[in-house]
């Protein structure tokens, strides 16, 4: 399970192979299910992404997943080929945000903003920002009138 949990399908999936073949009849049922889990997913194609667009629903599809590490690669990669897509910087800062790198997050959020100052709006409403939102410099970012209170 171990090994099934980490992705490692084709290692698992051998592991269940030898389990269906041991004398509990439970363990075996189960085994025989996760082998079959591990098959179906060792035999789907690899994902073919070749546009900005392609790349950044498919990071979208993986921020959705919690998957955050890889949603962050696609991101990027659609950035570099769509270097003034407002919405690609936007979910990247999204990505850099739950992750961790507030620095990352805040310059792309900025971009985002700069590009299509609707995003602010948006920003200021994503409960995934909920926990940045009011620290610095978020804060200044998102609620530039602020300052002047």
């Amino acid at each position: 399970m171990k090994l099934f949990h980490a992705r490692k399908l084709k290692e698992a999936r051998e592991l269940f192979l030898e389990a269906v073949e041991g004398p509990e009849r439970d363990v075996a049922q189960r085994a025989q299910v996760h082998a079959a889990m591990c098959g179906r997913r060792l035999d789907q194609p690899p994902v073919n992404l070749q546009s900005a667009e392609d790349y950044y629903n498919y990071g979208v599809a993986m921020i959705n997943a919690r998957k955050l590490a890889e949603a962050r690669v696609h991101l990027e990669k659609a950035l570099a080929l769509q270097p003034k897509a407002d919405h690609i910087c936007y979910a990247l800062a999204l990505s850099q945000a739950l992750t961790g790198d507030l620095g990352g997050a805040y310059e792309n959020l900025r971009r985002a903003i700069e590009l299509e100052p609707r995003n602010r709006i948006i920003a200021r409403q994503d409960a995934d920002f909920a926990p940045v939102a009011n620290q610095p410099p978020f804060d200044t970012l998102l609620y530039p009138e602020k300052k002047n209170w």
